[in-house]
């Protein structure tokens, strides 16, 4: 197995050496990286060029890792056994298999998405190092021991909200994936827009990055924005003409409510218009 770019995802050279890597030592691909750089995309790409299924499990601030293995539904089976429900004896009936049971017995080898881990309590990670290490995990209720039939093909995410514990990245493959550079944007916009105009593009870039590069800036906008910008530009003609004609000394682009998502940002290049305005008038 390799994996390369797809019709509708560009990955860099070092992006697609970490994929492989990882497949080939069997370790979690943990995938870092600025919000909107293409780190879930990255998992559901992963899975169409394998022609496999994509289980995810998204993690909130409340997820526990027991619930990626399986919940016993205690209360259920209790308000059963008292109202006389045939069948409450068999506890499987009160299990719910989680996203991990799911992936290991699967029919073929699936990738499983492990999305925004992050976002859990700092002991989640270490309570799923033996499951992830084993590839199988005991069910307590029935005594059953749950084992991969076919190894998943592990993606994790992190936004960095918080750092992860050292004992569980010894056992994933790291990978940071790089704001894309200039030519890189181009690609993935070129994916996205095979037939948008270069001049568009060109203007749009430009400003796109003009506003990444804004000192101070609290969230710059990603890639995901800059493609619901040109979306927005290439329905509008008067918005495309408002980016021709752009005045730099303007403090926001037209549509800009796709790039810039809050007012401390919006001031910030107020201002810095602002100045700019100010220095081109002592400068005449």
């Amino acid at each position: 197995m390799a994996f390369e770019s797809t019709s509708s995802y560009i990955a860099t050279d070092a992006l697609k050496q970490a994929v492989n890597a990882a497949v080939v030592l069997e370790r979690p691909l943990l995938i870092k990286g600025e919000p909107g750089t293409g780190k879930t995309l990255l998992a559901e790409e992963l899975a169409e060029s394998l022609d496999t299924q994509l289980i995810t499990w998204h993690i909130k601030s409340s997820t526990k890792a027991a619930q990626g293995l399986y919940e016993y539904d205690a209360v259920s089976r209790l308000r059963d056994s008292q109202l006389g429900v045939e069948g409450v004896e068999n506890v499987a009936h009160y299990i719910k298999p989680g996203k991990l049971w799911e992936a290991f017995t699967a029919n073929k080898r699936v990738v499983l998405l492990i999305d925004e881990i992050d976002k859990a309590d700092i002991e989640f990670p270490n309570d799923l190092l033996q499951e992830l290490d084993r590839m199988e995990f005991h069910v307590y209720e029935t005594g059953e021991t749950i084992r991969a039939e076919q190894r998943p093909i592990i993606v994790i995410t992190s936004n960095n909200e918080k750092e992860l514990p050292d004992a569980f990245l010894r056992r994933c493959f790291f990978h940071y994936i790089e704001f894309p550079d200039r030519e890189t944007m181009q690609a993935i916009v070129d994916v996205h827009f095979p037939d948008i105009a270069p001049k568009l593009v060109g203007e749009a870039l430009e400003v796109f990055f003009e506003l990444r590069d804004a000192p101070g800036l609290k969230k710059k906008p990603s890639t995901s924005e800059l493609v619901d910008w040109l979306k927005l530009l290439m329905a509008d003609n008067i918005a495309q003409e408002a980016l021709y004609s752009r005045d730099p000394a303007k403090a926001l682009p037209p549509m800009a409510g796709a790039l810039v998502k809050n007012e401390q940002d919006t001031q910030l290049l107020e201002r810095l218009a602002f100045m700019l305005r100010r220095q081109k008038g002592r400068g005449r």
